[in-house]
This record gives C-alpha cells, structure tokens and sequence, in this order.
C-alpha cells in the first residue's frame, strides 16, 4: 500500500516539465551587450554625432583650404595641409563623442543601478567588462571608417587641383585612413573602461577630456628638454601618430604609436578590471 502510494505521488513530479540548463556562455554574454547598446537613444544620437563631426568639419576644413588658396591668403601654417590632413579634421570632435558614449556605456549601469543585474546574470564579472569593451569598440571603429572613408574621396574632390590633392592610391593614404578608424575604436574603449573605473559620468568624462585634450596643454609649460622626452607617449600624440601621413624626429612611427595607445588602452581596462572584480557594484 504505501509502494503504491508513494508511486502514486511521484508520477505527476515526473511529468512535469524540464526547464533547459542555461549557462552563460561568453558569446551570450556579447549578445546581451550589443542589445543593450542599440537599446538606449544616447546610442543612435552620439554615434551619429561622431560620424557628422568627421564627415562635415572634415568638409568645411576643405571649402576653407580651397577659397583661401583661391583668394591667395593661404596662411603658412596651411600651406602643408593635404587633403587627408583635411579629412581627419573632425577626428578632435568625434574622439569626444565616441569617448562619452564609451564611458555612458559602462558608467550609465551604476548611476541607474542596472549594474546589480548584469552582475548577478553574470557573477564571474570580467566577462561583462570585456563584452562591453569589445562590442562598443567595434561599433566606434565600424561607425570611424565609414566617416573616415566617406569624407576623404569629397575632400578630395574638393580640393582638386590645389597643392593639398591627394587620392587613395597616395602611399600612406590607406594605412592613414585605417589608423584613424583604429583610433577612435579605441577611444571607445578607454572611456568605456574610465566609467567601469570611476563609475561616475561625470568622472569618466572629466578624465577623458582631461588625457586627450587638457594634458597636452599643461606638458607645454614645462622646460622644452622635458616636452621631447614627454610629448610623443601623451595618449592623444600617440594616437595622432597612427593615422599621420609624415613623422619626423619628434613624433612617433605608426607603429609605435600604435604600442603606445594601446598600452594606454590596456592600463585603463585593467584599472578597471582590477576595481570590479575587487569591489561591489
């Protein structure tokens, strides 16, 4: 009787219905990422900043080239220019949009407290910080070509039959156009690390300006001795090096330029890593 019973109670658990194991897995984790990037507004109108800042100041620096050759008042700080000198014009405006998108992305998550749910659907944590790194680091790169490689065939245009033409074909050009692209994704990805840093908007923000713009100014105000030995590894000067078309003695080669931001990039994430895997969100 009680065989039968205990039978009896055990048949209904058995035909319940098994949930499927889920597991996170890293490319799940990729997946959430990019959804909750093309989730936000912020997304769309910031990138589109960045893409309309290359693309426009980069043509409204060619018109200004080509009416003062025009006009004879070609100022000899402009003599130099090219037209991918021209072109790359807007990359100091869209480094600042890209770099403020980046650290919304990760800064965003505490100030709104979604932070705890991410972490608590992936508890190891540092694949979060990665998947974040690695998918708007994509995006800015993808979104960089495009306004690179748009903008330079019309400033060529533009430009035509003055000093400053140049075409794709021009030694440099493409490897130029490639560095720039490669700049600004990884622009994305410090100020994607600084708000995992920092965790604070307005922090993350503040240390962005302040390393590709600010610092710059203030290394001038040391003895001209110090300058050389300092300028070239500023992250911006590195980085400015990736996609310069000529070097000379004061400026690094693409390749160490490269190195150098690079390693910039690395010693944010890990900064950032090492607080999120030792703090609470």
């Amino acid at each position: 009787m009680s065989t039968a019973t205990t039978t009896d109670t055990a048949a209904p658990a058995d035909l319940r219905p098994t949930r499927p194991a889920y597991k996170v897995t890293g490319r799940r984790v990729l997946r959430s990422e990019w959804a909750k990037l093309w989730s936000l507004r912020s997304t769309w109108i910031t990138l589109g900043l960045g893409l309309l800042f290359l693309i426009a100041f980069g043509l409204i620096a060619a018109a200004h080239y080509k009416s003062d050759y025009g006009s004879g008042h070609l100022r000899p700080d402009d003599a130099h220019d090219t037209a991918l000198d021209l072109s790359l014009f807007g990359t100091n405006f869209a480094q600042l949009a890209l770099g403020v998108l980046g650290v919304l992305v990760t800064a965003g998550e505490y100030s709104t407290g979604m932070i705890r749910s991410t972490l608590a659907a992936v508890p190891r944590r540092l694949p979060v910080l990665w998947s974040k790194a690695l998918v708007f680091g994509a995006v800015a790169f993808g979104v960089s070509l495009v306004g690179v490689f748009v903008a330079f065939p019309i400033v060529g245009g533009i430009v035509s039959g003055t000093p400053a033409a140049l075409a794709f074909g021009h030694s440099g050009v493409l490897r130029s156009l490639l560095g720039a692209g490669l700049y600004l994704g990884l622009v994305g990805v410090i100020g994607t690390a600084l708000g995992a840093w920092l965790r604070s908007v307005a922090g993350g923000i503040s240390v962005l300006v302040a390393s590709l713009m600010l610092v710059p100014g203030l290394i001038s105000l040391l003895p001209s001795s110090w300058q050389d030995d300092i300028n070239p590894y500023l992250p911006s000067n590195a980085g400015q090096a990736m996609f310069a078309l000529t070097h000379d003695s004061t400026t690094l080669s693409p390749g160490a330029g490269l190195l150098v931001f690079a390693g910039w990039t690395a010693l944010a994430l890990a900064g950032a890593a090492h607080r999120l895997a030792r703090t609470d969100a």
